[in-house]
């Protein structure tokens, strides 16, 4: 096992990030254990879906236990995207890891332009898909559920990300879920697509299981804290300070990955 400090700091540090900005630990995780821990960036996607499987999961037994999951209305997002997660994990495994990192890279700087433009809580995607989704019939639903859900799944196989803003938002305007429900059921299938992620990465080698139940445990126990003082922060003030630490960890990960 790699050093169980430094895995246990980096896990606290993603918990708390993503606690109070919604982001998928991957954002954290990959360019952390890349640059400081020296993972390939195969390994690095891999070992971050556990986080994404064990954080979200503990953040769901919360909402659970309040009675706000339900699964079998959003078995559709959680199908299509485990069949996606398994394509998006194929895809992967033929990407050079340079490659692979390199697009990440642009990914992490193409998400923080989004959230220094739009901040965290992007209300102007959500209002794009009430005016798209417009349905006349429940089968209309669940095949747009299922195809956005296989989308989420294949993003989550290439790069890890688990897709817990996207899936959000289909389940309030695609599946007309009340807020509280949506949030706990959006965590339950991110870790549902995260595992289906881990599992095509763990067939190829590429996830460091003992590394990962000690980045998820930080993340797991930081993210339920940090998660209760999310509503206290100015949301302008943090979506510049995320944007901004995503672009200086995107550009050093690369130059690591370069030299």
């Amino acid at each position: 096992m790699s050093n169980i400090f430094l895995l246990l700091a980096i896990g606290i540090f993603t918990g708390l990030t993503t606690g109070l900005t919604g982001a998928s630990g991957v954002m954290v995780v990959v360019p952390l254990v890349t640059m400081i821990l020296k993972f390939s960036i195969h390994e690095a996607i891999g070992t971050s879906l556990m986080v994404d499987i064990i954080a979200p999961l503990a953040i769901s037994l919360t909402y659970y236990k309040h009675g706000n999951i339900d699964i079998k209305s959003g078995i559709w997002i959680a199908i299509g995207s485990i069949v996606g997660a398994q394509l998006g994990t194929l895809l992967a495994s033929y990407v050079p890891s340079v490659g692979l990192s390199g697009a990440f890279g642009i990914f992490m700087i193409l998400m923080a332009i989004v959230i220094w433009r739009k901040g965290l809580h992007n209300e102007s995607i959500a209002k794009a898909m009430q005016k798209v989704f417009k349905f006349e019939t429940k089968r209309q639903r669940i095949i747009t559920a299922l195809i956005l859900g296989v989308i989420v799944g294949i993003m989550t196989g290439i790069i890890g990300a688990g897709g817990g803003g996207m899936i959000l938002l289909i389940l309030i305007f695609v599946l007309n879920f009340p807020l509280h429900v949506a949030i706990g059921t959006s965590a339950l299938i991110m870790s549902i697509t995260a595992c289906s992620g881990a599992i095509g990465y763990g067939l190829r080698g590429n996830i460091r299981l003992a590394d990962g139940l000690v980045l998820g445990f930080g993340a797991a126990l930081s993210g339920m804290v940090s998660a209760k003082f999310a509503n206290k922060v100015n949301d302008k003030v943090l979506s510049k300070i995320v944007a901004v630490i995503f672009v200086i960890l995107a550009i050093i990960m690369t130059i690591v990955k370069y030299i």
